[in-house]
């Protein structure tokens, strides 16, 4: 594919696989389960396959441990390999978030991309980290320093953010601009057993709106695939679902279990609804200076 042909946006139909799942207590397992998962998508009919957060083990983040960081692999490494290898042997897109360690002491969330002949299209280092009970990220991971990027393959141009960036508009809307036709988000998201009764229902549903007008303000496919099972203090809410450019849900995974959604995004679809919604044409970009500070006080 030359690079100009590449840039086009690609039209017609795709499926995408969200591979909610549960961790198993060891590295081999859950990546040798997940790549059977891949191989079951592909076989399904998938055209894209992403994967939750941290995936390839359980949440690492719940307590300050440096003993953790051991868990962290360079890209590529053993576990991004193997991701490329199963992206190349069934002919998908592959899309897994990653514990980088890019050098002593410096580690990044990472989501990695690769093609369907197993290249890798592109990778993405988490930009937002959290520092709340039971999500100690800011302890782990270095923020990202590559930006807001989309990446071409052959199934589309995809953006990837990871977990808590899902809440910040900004993000979506410069994912849009690098011309993503869908946002993927691999999530770790769920309840403080003592919290759930009281705000369970609020906090989940205030999830899926945010993510859900994304979809609507940016014209494209948005999906989040979220983790299930109790993992210490936390009880992943799984969930994952995908929306299309009207904000409509087209798939939606129960909270507890492992489940692969299949879910048909027509590309086409982008263009007729960003032509009777034209938000990015009525943007007013002389007007925005103030988002560049952190507050107008």
């Amino acid at each position: 594919m030359s690079p100009d042909a590449a840039r086009q946006p690609r039209e017609g139909k795709v499926k995408l696989a969200l591979v909610q799942c549960r961790a198993a207590a060891t590295k081999d397992e859950n990546v040798a389960r997940t790549l059977d998962r891949i191989g079951a998508a592909a076989a399904a009919g998938a055209d894209i396959v992403c994967l939750a957060e941290l995936f390839a083990g359980p949440y690492p983040c719940q307590a300050e441990d440096h003993r953790r960081f051991d868990d962290a692999e360079p890209i590529p490494g053993p576990t991004s390999r193997a991701l490329a290898e199963a992206a190349r042997r069934h002919a998908v897109v592959v899309i897994g978030s990653l514990f980088e360690r890019r050098a002593a002491g410096l580690y990044h969330n990472t989501a990695a991309v690769y093609d369907v002949d197993g290249t890798t299209a592109g990778i993405y280092r988490k930009m937002h980290i959290p520092d709340d009970p039971l999500y100690y990220e800011k302890f782990y991971f270095t923020p990202g320093d590559l930006g807001f990027p989309a990446f071409d393959t052959q199934r589309g141009r995809i953006a990837v953010g990871v977990c808590w960036d899902q809440w910040f508009p900004e993000a979506a809307r410069l994912f849009a601009l690098a011309g993503a036709q869908i946002i993927v988000y691999p999530t770790a998201i769920g309840w403080l057993p003592g919290e759930k009764a009281e705000f369970g229902p609020s906090q989940h549903d205030a999830w899926q709106t945010v993510i859900r007008s994304h979809a609507i303000a940016n014209g494209l496919f948005v999906a989040a695939v979220n983790r299930t099972g109790v993992e210490g203090g936390l009880e992943f809410w799984g969930a994952s679902f995908a929306a299309d450019p009207h904000g409509n849900l087209r798939a939606l995974a129960g909270h507890a279990g492992e489940e692969t959604l299949l879910v048909d995004c027509d590309l086409d679809q982008i263009d007729a609804v960003r032509t009777h919604w034209p938000f990015l044409r009525d943007r007013r970009i002389d007007a925005y200076e103030g988002l560049l500070r952190r507050f107008l006080d």
